[in-house]
């Protein structure tokens, strides 16, 4: 009986983990997971909460205890990197993080004694390398993308600097973020232990994350620390050199991390390589150009490149030797452009602008509708229950095109949001009489 319950405990957090709009397919190796990262009576807490921020007064009446115990063991929880914490006008409120960015990769952003890291790194391994369903969910399952990449600034001229945006600049969110955390690359500690150590050696203290994430993994359990801007820089400088893509959370707005990452070991590399020419994450905004005249050919661009993206072509007449770009698979990151040695790779502007979401919410909503899950987001049990909740979802429908408003409107089904939809095309057409 007590291993029947133990597995309804598991099976009902793997379900609440589903509500999310990234989610995480069952299997075996996956339920494995779950038992090292929770006990028992924790994957049965965890279970019952909302998937939205919570108060502790909302769990204290979701587990029917004192607030005060409710307090504790919500903090218990954040020191094991299972929930993350926040402070709104004087209010604390707490949230589930979802798989990844979130609490498989916190498991990992430092050493710890309190789990078998080894035997964890393994079964992530198994999951996500070696089983396909997480990682296809995870990258391809919407056409709204988690991560996005982040072009190297040191390769870009003067006048392409003038015309990039803020927003796909790495320098510009380390600049405006309120809190910075520097933690491990869980990829390359994951590799290590199952066995897979990074093919470059790459550094693995240049995990950064921002805001409250930064903040609550800092305070407990030390799964980040706290870092100045200019150390910030250092760990970007230090990734520049070694050959790494930045890749971050696909927002405008406050993005929650920004990853340094190698081809040998990043999930979301990994995926580009084997899933190609279909992009798990998305480009920036340019493209590499190679100029024929100053190419020699040495083929470095190709084996720096982390995708497989470039190739070494020699013509049958002349036996000249000169680099390929494969567009389609191409991030736009720049690490080739940065290790040509006679400077004969140039990055222009795509033909065609990557559409990047405003925020967080914003994103979710677009992965909710493309992903048929909208009503998840939206009857979350009690986690809607407030009007600002709920604005804020309708807000980010209300800025999307018609055709995916629709979409939107046709999952959640409700009278409300279609007079709210339809008001707001009223709005605009009295607008433009």
């Amino acid at each position: 009986m007590g291993h029947i319950t133990s597995k309804n405990a598991y099976k009902s957090l793997e379900e609440r983990i589903n509500w999310f709009t990234q989610g995480a397919p069952a299997s075996e190796t996956f339920y494995k997971i779950l038992q090292v990262l929770y006990a028992e009576k924790e994957a049965r807490a965890v279970s019952m909460l909302p998937v939205r921020p919570f108060t502790i007064k909302r769990a204290a009446r979701i587990w029917k205890v004192s607030e005060a115990k409710a307090e504790k063991m919500l903090d218990h929880l954040c020191e094991k990197a299972l929930l993350v914490d926040s402070e709104h006008n004087g209010t604390r409120k707490f949230v589930m993080p979802p798989p990844m960015a979130g609490f498989i990769e916190f498991a990992l952003m430092r050493t710890r004694g309190d789990i078998d890291q080894k035997y964890l790194s393994q079964l992530y391994y198994q999951y996500m390398n070696v089983e396909e369903d997480f990682v296809k969910d995870l990258f391809y399952a919407t056409e709204t993308k988690l991560g996005r990449v982040y072009v190297q600034e040191p390769v870009l001229t003067n006048s392409q600097m003038n015309h990039i945006l803020d927003y796909e600049k790495a320098s510009h969110i380390i600049e405006e973020a309120e809190y910075i955390g520097l933690g491990l690359c869980y990829c390359r500690h994951k590799a290590e232990h199952a066995g897979h150590p990074c093919e470059i050696s790459a550094p693995w203290d240049v995990c950064l994350t921002f805001g409250n994430v930064a903040r609550s993994l800092s305070e407990h359990g030390g799964y980040a620390r706290l870092i100045s801007k200019e150390e910030a820089m250092d760990a970007l400088q230090r990734s520049y050199d070694a050959n790494l893509v930045q890749i971050g959370e696909n927002v405008r707005e406050n993005p929650a991390f920004i990853c340094n990452c190698c081809g040998c070991c990043c999930e979301a590399l990994q995926a580009a390589r084997r899933f190609a020419p279909v992009q798990p994450v998305e480009t920036t905004n340019y493209i590499p150009r190679i100029q024929a005249d100053t190419c020699i050919g040495c083929g470095k661009c190709a084996r720096v490149c982390p995708v497989h993206a470039i190739s070494i072509t020699e013509d049958p007449l002349t036996h000249e030797k000169k680099a390929v770009v494969n567009e389609e698979l191409c991030l736009g990151c720049g690490v080739c452009a940065r290790n040509c040695p006679t400077k004969a790779i140039l990055l222009t502007k795509r033909p065609v602008q990557i559409i990047t979401p405003v925020n967080s919410t914003h994103r979710f909503v677009l992965q909710a509708i493309e992903k048929g899950t909208l009503q998840n987001l939206l009857f979350d049990n009690q986690a809607f229950a407030s009007h600002r909740a709920m604005a804020q979802i309708f807000g980010s429908i209300l800025k999307l095109p018609p055709v995916k408003q629709a979409l939107a409107s046709k999952q959640f089904k409700s009278i409300y949001l279609d007079k709210l939809l339809a008001s707001q095309v009223n709005k605009q057409r009295n607008q433009n009489k």
